[in-house]
């Protein structure tokens, strides 16, 4: 059975980008420019960069190979068929 959905479930003071859009009826040009994300600011260290750094290796690492690949397939059909 479905869960049946409340009004606290839904959560309406989350937003994803900014609606203070000039030409909107609601177009406030005082508005704060400021998103709730710029205020936080974030003390990472020096061993908690290193470990993003490494993350994002990793996860770029998979493309890089099958990149790397599929190019020296490539290059070598292209050679023997040449040849």
């Amino acid at each position: 059975m479905a869960k049946k959905r409340s009004d606290d479930d839904l959560d309406m003071t989350t937003s994803f980008a900014d609606m203070n859009v000039d030409g909107f009826r609601w177009y406030n040009p005082k508005a704060k420019k400021q998103s709730d994300m710029k205020k936080v600011k974030m003390k990472v260290t020096r061993k908690e960069y290193w470990a993003m750094v490494r993350g994002a290796f990793a996860a770029i690492a998979p493309f890089i190979l099958i990149s790397v690949v599929v190019f020296s397939l490539v290059f070598l059909l292209a050679y023997f068929w040449i040849k």
